[in-house]
């Protein structure tokens, strides 16, 4: 087992961020059809745009758990610009491993589900500003 290997497993064992926050900005759940993966991911900004908390749940595979707690850790701090930025290469390059075509869509779940949860979050001060 690699070193990246080990820090999946460790993020799948122990997923940083877990548990959904009880006051958040947004809230979005993804679902993998074809293996039944399933993310939800809450989130809170600062009063700079930025992303201070976030708080997730994950039923699935190691990979989908383990690349959103990588994820998600890795996205605090950041801006909304800088997370709707993030792809697919931004997130094999965070996990390590290569994957195959079925995997990458266990990867890319954690980031459908917080792109989702930011796009909605949009739509909400959209219509606040209107």
């Amino acid at each position: 087992m690699n070193i990246y290997q080990h820090e999946l497993m460790d993020h799948y064992r122990s997923p940083r961020n877990h548990g959904l926050l009880t006051e958040y900005d947004f809230l979005s759940r993804e679902h993998n059809p074809s293996c039944g993966d399933q993310v939800t991911v809450s989130g809170r900004f600062d009063a700079n745009g930025l992303l201070q908390a976030v708080g997730f749940e994950a039923t699935g595979c190691v990979i989908s758990v383990a690349t959103g707690s990588l994820l998600f850790e890795q996205s605090l701090g950041k801006s909304h610009d800088q997370i709707m930025a993030l792809d697919s290469a931004s997130v094999l390059q965070l996990i390590g491993i290569e994957l195959g075509p079925t995997r990458l869509k266990c990867a890319l779940l954690p980031l459908q589900a917080l792109k989702q949860g930011l796009l909605s979050r949009g739509d909400a001060l959209h219509a606040k500003l209107n």
